[in-house]
């Protein structure tokens, strides 16, 4: 029967699992409006004709959720299979040496300030029950067994970055095209603002802070993108 304190810590686990992946689509979606934005911006300031713009919109949605989806996944690969190695290399040790690695769990709540008596109890009840699990948690800082996947991990990134992308395609090819740099300005810096907002929020951080960091450099990177697209727009014609 599981108990109330299991439960818990599963929920708990769950939810810290459910809190990575919204970060990380927040992080996606927040590099897909700002990297899309720069480009769509800066084509605007070379021409006013809204096929070119539009291909570099989709462009740069297409080849930024790819490139941000195979990122992910070789992280997270590289973070999986690391973690993999060392539970193995704990593995070994706990095969070859067992006492000294009971010890060494004991002295790892020692340094903690629990007691040296308790610090012995706490070891041996820990690694009678998934030494390895044990070992791995308090002095590698992973669980043994729950492994991010690479691609759930690239699927959500590819997501997070094409949405975001399609927020300042929509809003430079839109049919306001007098206004088109000021719709895409005013909607980046309105979604910029949120992301950073709920970003701050989910890692309990500042909330102002993140969007001032957010709005500013989507401000810079948008304008100069338009600078350089309109002098290099000057100089062809």
């Amino acid at each position: 029967m599981t108990s109330p304190i299991d439960t818990r810590a599963d929920e708990r686990k769950a939810l810290a699992r459910r809190l990575n992946w919204l970060r990380a689509g927040v992080l996606g979606a927040n590099d897909g409006i700002v990297s899309t934005a720069g480009i769509v911006m800066g084509v605007a300031g070379a021409t006013v004709e809204s096929g070119p713009i539009l291909i570099a919109g989709v462009a740069a949605l297409v080849a930024g959720s790819i490139s941000m989806a195979g990122g992910e996944y070789a992280s997270v690969s590289a973070q999986r299979d690391s973690e993999i190695a060392s539970l193995a290399k704990e593995g070994e040790r706990l095969a070859l040496d067992p006492e000294g690695e009971l010890e060494e769990l004991a002295q790892y709540y020692r340094n903690r300030g629990i007691s040296e008596k308790l610090s012995v109890d706490i070891a041996t009840e820990l690694s009678a029950q998934d030494p390895i699990r044990a070992h791995a948690e308090a002095e590698l800082g992973i669980s043994s067994d729950e492994h991010v996947s690479p691609k759930a991990a690239a699927v959500a990134s590819f997501i997070a970055f094409a949405l975001g992308s399609a927020l300042p395609i929509v809003a430079i090819a839109g049919p306001w095209v007098d206004y088109r740099e000021l719709a895409t300005v005013a909607s980046v810096v309105v979604a910029l603002a949120l992301t950073g907002y709920f970003g701050a929020k989910i890692g309990k951080a500042k909330p102002l802070r993140a969007v001032v960091r957010n709005v500013v450099v989507s401000l810079l990177t948008m304008g100069i993108a338009f600078a350089i697209g309109t002098a290099l727009g000057v100089a062809v014609a």
